[in-house]
């Protein structure tokens, strides 16, 4: 900062300047160089102040992009991606609980890992293995850059809470008064656990998630997951029937299991599986289905099903061996029948040769 030396003031006589005043005018005169400069330099211009003022208000612009921005991707968050991922991006979902590999915890991420690039790779094309779909054709690529930075800058970089689906707006007055179902609605606490082992705060809480909470929260954490429920075959074939099929369509419930009723297409056989196909349908597909998979209505309906030869779990260690023995001899508990006395030896290799062929190609089967 530039101080300039005033001198003391001097009155103006009536007849003109004084004495005083004459000094003080050539003290200013002596001074007009550093004047001059401190003007020019900008110091006591009105430019920096309208610099500051544009730079201010470009930033504020700025500021409210970014937050249009913002809210933009929470919108589409809170539609597309919360049933899996959560509202405060945590994954503490009804979904988690039945998907192998869970969805993403957002909030144990850093911001480095994954990249954004990555992020918007996921959300277009749905990592392989996971039950994550591809959005490229429900979201923008501008959308889709949206919704990947508020997960960024939401969750992974200010472990925000995002949105609270427990509120008066959406019928949830006073949730606090739930306090005592929590631990069974986040799984802190099994649902079976055995009631005498509970608290009385814990017993209380309980009933709440009952009678309240578990409508949504269906899913609770519980000890004994107890057998696995499948469907039952008991709608096909219709009266009539015709082991004929028409084509399978996309509307019938027959279609279910009709679509396992039509074999594969090959055109690359020889002439002994070609063989061979013809002996699994006649023989065969009755129980296995066409398609080799046992999810035909018949398949279906049996107990223990028809084996799958196209299941990888069966079929990677499956010996020729092994699958000669199965289908001359039959297997003990199942409806498999034995066959040795019915197709001859070449017909059996036939049937093995077609269902390497069609089902599950090895490598280490030599075709004939």
């Amino acid at each position: 900062m530039y101080f300039i030396p005033s001198p003391p003031p001097s009155p103006i006589g009536r007849g003109g300047y004084g004495a005083n005043t004459v000094a003080t005018i050539n003290t200013c005169l002596r001074h007009l160089p550093v004047i001059l400069f401190i003007f020019v330099s900008g110091l006591f211009s009105v430019r920096p102040a309208l610099a500051v003022k544009k730079a201010n208000t470009t930033t504020q612009q700025i500021s409210n992009s970014e937050h249009q921005a913002h809210e933009q991707g929470r919108r589409i968050y809170n539609f597309r991606c919360y049933y899996c991922h959560g509202y405060s991006g945590n994954a503490h979902t009804l979904a988690s609980r039945f998907l192998t590999p869970p969805p993403r915890d957002f909030t144990h991420l850093q911001a480095q890992s994954p990249s954004r690039e990555s992020m918007i790779a996921s959300v277009r094309d749905g990592p392989p293995g996971t039950a994550m779909a591809s959005f490229a054709n429900i979201l923008s690529t501008r959308q889709i850059a949206l919704v990947v930075d508020f997960v960024r800058n939401e969750f992974i970089l200010h472990k925000r809470e995002n949105t609270r689906y427990h509120t008066a707006a959406n019928g949830w007055p006073d949730h606090e008064r739930y306090r005592a179902a929590f631990p069974f609605a986040r799984g802190e606490i099994a649902l079976d656990q055995k009631p005498e082992t509970l608290s009385p705060e814990q017993r209380k809480g309980r009933q709440l998630f009952l009678d309240s909470c578990i409508t949504c929260h269906d899913r609770a954490k519980i000890h004994d997951e107890g057998p696995e429920w499948e469907a039952s075959a008991v709608s096909f074939p219709r009266n009539n029937t015709s082991f004929s099929y028409p084509k399978a369509d996309s509307i019938s419930e027959a279609s279910v299991y009709a679509r396992h009723d039509m074999a594969p297409v090959s055109t690359s056989l020889n002439k002994r599986e070609k063989k061979g196909a013809k002996l699994f349908q006649d023989n065969c597909a009755f129980c296995h289905g066409a398609d080799g998979t046992g999810k035909n209505w018949i398949g279906s309906f049996l107990e223990p099903h028809p084996r799958n030869l196209t299941d990888p779990k069966i079929m990677q260690t499956m010996t020729v061996q092994r699958l000669r023995r199965a289908i001359e001899d039959g297997l003990i508990n199942t409806t498999m029948p034995a066959w040795k006395n019915i197709l001859k030896k070449k017909e059996v290799d036939a049937l093995i040769a077609y269902i390497h062929a069609a089902f599950y190609p090895r490598h280490s089967y030599q075709k004939k």
